[in-house]
Order: structure tokens, then sequence, then C-alpha cells
């Protein structure tokens, strides 16, 4: 054959496309579906908290953790796909791998099942589509520049996400297909972490966690006040990081206080929750904070790895978890969100992955 007679790149790009477009629209046209997957250690014995013959409160629903959570002809044919490309384009030996979680930090789920959580190790906003049945990563944090350290995220009242930065120092909001929209509190955050919205005023409170303050902006995403300062006092805070808001009140994970703090909206000190210390119920570094549809309170203890479930009276209920990767263990764990149906989701931080659970209700009539 002459040098004339060889087929050229753009032979092989046709190729490839005549080969591939069949199969994407295949993709596009078939049902897609997303699932929980189930650590491998796992057990059905092991899924329900306190055990049995207690009765249940807690029941383990099982993972998110990349693109191996949804349905396994479209991952199929995706991975086929790629496989053709390889090989026309002649990157041959390289297998499919596909995307997962690396360093989730915070997760928000809403009512349609949507899925979306900050990954500090992808530098990105994963978002888990239930409707479409997909995933996608979403690295650009404004429309010139990515995420650097994305910690928190939140729903806004109009439906958008807000994502603190804390290397950036900035909140970013976002649309629900990734799409930057704009962004505040530059010049006055040091270190953004947690973040929360009022659904009254619209109002919005970001954790600054170098500042051991709160920060209050307007919808607008003016500064308009500051909630607390450093101490361990009531209503003064050590390194703050995750935030909740449940009615008029404001929990806030003070971490290097070793407590959760529950503060009016203006700031006013009303309960202290947790304790420091080193047995399972006490703090050492509390993370992510919420709350559930009877006012039972959530909170992560990430140094020791565990799920402390507490009264809305601020008594010690429930430890779930331990060091590991079965169900109901975790490695370092960081936020947590309660859904509308009491679905809880922890971004369960080093193994990399989204650990879901449903709270079944106290038993009370």
């Amino acid at each position: 054959m002459t040098a004339s007679a060889q087929p050229t790149k753009s032979v092989f790009y046709l190729l490839a496309l005549m080969v591939i477009a069949p199969l994407i629209a295949a993709c596009s046209s078939s049902p897609r579906t997303m699932s929980f997957e189930l650590p491998e250690a796992s057990d059905q014995t092991g899924r329900m908290w306190p055990s049995p013959p207690e009765q249940p409160r807690y029941a383990y629903i099982g993972d998110l953790v990349g693109e191996s959570n949804f349905q396994d002809e479209i991952k199929e044919t995706k991975q086929t796909a790629q496989r053709i490309w390889e090989f026309i384009a002649g990157i041959i030996g390289n297998n499919y791998e596909p995307v997962v979680l690396e360093r989730p930090q915070s997760v928000v789920a809403d009512s349609q099942g949507n899925v979306f959580t900050t990954d500090v190790g992808r530098q990105a906003v994963v978002a888990f589509k239930y409707a479409q049945g997909e995933m996608e990563v979403w690295y650009n944090a404004d429309r010139s520049s990515g995420f650097a350290t994305p910690v928190g995220i939140t729903l806004t009242n109009s439906g958008t996400l807000l994502v603190t930065d804390a290397e950036r120092k900035e909140v970013f909001e976002l649309d629900t297909n990734g799409s930057p929209l704009s962004q505040f509190g530059k010049g006055a955050l040091e270190r953004p972490t947690g973040i929360a919205q009022d659904p009254a005023t619209g109002f919005i409170y970001v954790a600054d966690t170098q500042a051991d303050n709160i920060k209050v902006f307007n919808a607008g995403g003016e500064l308009i006040d500051t909630i607390g300062a450093s101490g361990d006092a009531p209503g003064l805070f050590n390194a703050p990081t995750h935030l909740s808001i449940r009615g008029q009140q404001l929990y806030v994970a003070d971490t290097l206080n070793a407590r959760i703090q529950i503060v009016g909206l203006d700031g006013t000190p009303q309960m202290t929750v947790g304790q420091r210390g080193i047995n399972v119920g006490q703090f050492s570094r509390p993370k992510g904070v919420a709350t559930d549809s009877e006012g039972n309170i959530y909170a992560m203890e990430s140094y020791f790895d565990h799920l402390l479930v507490f009264s809305p009276k601020g008594e010690f209920l429930l430890p779930i978890g331990g060091t590991g990767v079965e169900a109901g263990h975790f490695f370092l764990p960081a936020g947590i969100w309660v859904d509308s149906t009491d679905k809880i989701y922890i971004a369960d931080m080093m193994n990399g992955r989204i650990a879901i659970f449903q709270y079944l209700g106290s038993g009370n009539e």
C-alpha cells in the first residue's frame, strides 16, 4: 500500500463515530435507573439499628459511590463504546474505569431524589441524577475557573445550589445542571465551610471556620450579620464547621469545642448537645449535623467514625458506626443531610461514598 492509500486519522474517527453513534443512541433511549450499592462485607443482619430484639429505628439502604450506581445495561453499553473508540484511535490496553467519588465532604438531596455532594478529592461537585439515571461531575465554580476546596453544599429556596469553597473564600451558586450563576462572600469570609439557608427569610448562614463565627448574608449575597466569636462559652465558637436549620433554630457543629450548639437565628444561645470525651456518645471532632421530622438530632463524630443520635432535648439515644467499610461503619465521615422522608445521607469521606439510611420512626403512637 502506498503512503497515499494509507487511512488517515479522519477516516479512523469517522469509523469510530459510525460504530459508536448507535450505541450512544441506545443509551439515550433506554430507561435509566439509579440504585444503591451495598458494601461487600455487609449482610442483612447488620443493617438495622438497634439490633434485635430491640425495635429497629434505622435501616441501612446502601451507598452512592459513582457510575456503578446506574443500570448495568447502560454502563456496559458505555463501556463498549469506550473500548471501541480506544481501539480505533489506537489507545489499546487502557481499561475502562468508572468515575467514582474520592473524598466527599457534604451532601444534599432534593425532593426528586437527586443527590449532590462536594468532592474535595476531585475539586468538584458530583451530581447523582435520579430521574435521568446518570452521574455528572461539575468542576467549574464560576465561568472562568474551577473549585479549589469545595466543602459545604445546600439547596436554596429557588432550587439552586450553594457551594462553599474554603480555599477560594467564597460561596458559589450553581443551577441543578452545574452551570455557574453567581458568587459572594469575597473579602468577608476567611475559610467558609458549612452552609444553610433559612426557608422563611432566605438568609444564608455560612460557618467561617477560621474566624470562629457564622456569617449571615441576605438572598442577594450581602453580608448583614455576624454571629458569635472565639471562645467556649454559650454562643461562642472554636472552628465551627457544618450547619443545619430547623424552624427558628440554627444547629452548629462547634468542632474544636467538641459539641453541637443550638442557637436562635439571631445567635441567641439555646442549648448545647454532647460533651468532649473518648466514650461512645461523646465528641472529639463533630462535623455534620442535621435533624429529622421528629426533631431528633444527628451528629457525625468524625474522629471516632460514628453517627450519634440525640433526642430533641439533647439526650443521647443511639450510636451507629465504628471504623470500617461494612454497612453502618465509616472512615472519617463529614457532612450529613436528612430529607423530607427521613432518609439520611452521610458523606463517608475516606470510604469514598454517600452512605444512606432510613429513619423508621420512634414507634410511639
